[in-house]
């Protein structure tokens, strides 16, 4: 091992080194930048502190489309490029074939961005390389698939929702083309239950209760492969059903899925002791069946005639306490251990994991208390301080050769 003093500085050629770590920059890149983006127009929005520039797409749903299909799939093509070969015995990806996928992400959103500030021809350019990138993550990621001679069904289901993502970030670009604001709103929809929940869902099932059983003395995994098909299942009814607007009728899929992420948590949370970096896991899953409850309740009121009382409270249930919770966790645990640094849960890495709590109960709190713009803008601040330590620490970690002078 290198003595510190040897030990090589921070240097962009050490990106490159492997797909997590080059992935894993550009999505904490990227999360800053649309979080920034989209607190300045809330900001704008609620006060009038400044003057944003009008786009031709509404920012409510350009902020869905970057969060969805640019900031949590760099994040996720950089995790599957990495451990698709090893769930299926196949040597790791060459440099080659994962830098177009970077490249295309990143590059996707700062035209986006900068096409929103004024930039001619920004947005369909981003459109064009965010397209590209995908495509050309998907194929990789694919081609690993039909390489392999067995099955790995956590593989498949991750690849299922991607394939569904891909649609959905299609129509999306269907409708920056021209086409109607429909192509938009399906976009929005298969990108929350159709391609992150599924991808989140899987590797919880396969990762959660091997990382448990890795930690804690005596426990026993459960993974069976039934209660992933049957989570599909439900997801599937769930984007039927609001994709045709029976919005009142979702909680037919929703609460299933509850009863379903309830006893996965109830078999997975370890009875013993267990190591904060595995205990932030478990915590943020507790998000899963809070935000199914919240849909569950929203639509039970308003099959009864009432209005959808709670907005886009359970949505955002969902995306900053499960995703955002489990996305520190997840990277944090992947940065720590691909770095050569012990598996443990840094101090900046508690700070935004318990500051991103706090973000979640204030972003739900948004829609129903009176002042709800002031709510949303001050979430998004508070987002970009929880989240912005743990970006420079783990930004830095990227550009940074292994502690223990092994590649990767």
């Amino acid at each position: 091992m290198q003595s510190p003093a040897a030990r090589p500085g921070p240097a962009l050629g050490n990106l490159a080194r492997a797909p997590h770590r080059l992935m894993f920059f550009i999505g904490a890149s990227n999360l800053l930048l649309a979080m920034a983006w989209w607190a300045l127009w809330l900001l704008s929005a609620r006060w009038g502190l400044l003057t944003m520039p009008a786009t031709l797409i509404y920012a409510g749903w350009l902020h869905a489309f970057v969060m969805q299909y640019l900031v949590l799939p760099s994040f996720i093509f950089g995790f599957l490029l990495t451990v698709f070969p090893r769930w299926m015995g196949l040597p790791e990806l060459p440099r080659r074939q994962y830098l177009p996928v970077g490249i295309g992400l990143i590059g996707g959103q700062l035209m986006l961005l900068l096409g929103v500030a004024g930039l001619p021809w920004g947005v369909p350019v981003g459109m064009a390389l965010s397209l590209l990138g995908w495509s050309i993550g998907l194929w990789r990621l694919l081609r690993l698939l039909l390489a392999e001679r067995g099955r790995t069904w956590h593989a498949r289901s991750c690849m299922a929702a991607l394939l569904v993502g891909y649609i959905g970030l299609c129509a999306f670009i269907a409708f920056v083309a021209g086409a109607g604001p429909g192509w938009a709103l399906l976009g929005i929809k298969l990108g929350g239950f159709g391609l992150l929940l599924p991808i989140y869902v899987t590797v919880a099932h396969r990762m959660f209760p091997f990382f448990a059983g890795n930690a804690v003395a005596n426990y026993t995994p459960w993974r069976p492969l039934w209660w992933l098909a049957a989570f599909w299942a439900f997801v599937a009814l769930h984007l039927l059903l609001e994709l045709n607007q029976r919005t009142a009728w979702l909680w037919l899929a929703d609460l299933p899925l509850l009863l379903l992420g309830c006893v996965a948590l109830w078999r997975w949370w370890p009875r013993g002791a267990m190591p904060g970096l595995l205990r932030v896991l478990f915590i943020g899953l507790t998000w899963l069946p809070i935000s199914l409850a919240l849909y569950v309740t929203q639509s039970l009121v308003e099959l009864l005639g009432d209005r959808m009382i709670l907005g886009r409270g359970p949505a955002h249930a969902l995306f900053i306490g499960l995703f955002g919770s489990l996305l520190v966790a997840m990277v944090t645990r992947v940065t720590q251990g691909h770095s050569g640094r012990p598996l443990q849960m840094p101090a900046v890495a508690w700070f935004a994991f318990i500051a991103i709590q706090g973000v979640a109960v204030m972003r739900v709190m948004a829609e129903i208390v009176p002042d709800a713009g002031a709510w949303q803008a001050l979430s998004a601040i508070a987002w970009l301080m929880a989240f912005s330590p743990w970006v420079a620490r783990i930004g830095r970690i990227y550009l940074l050769p292994r502690q223990d002078g092994r590649e990767g």
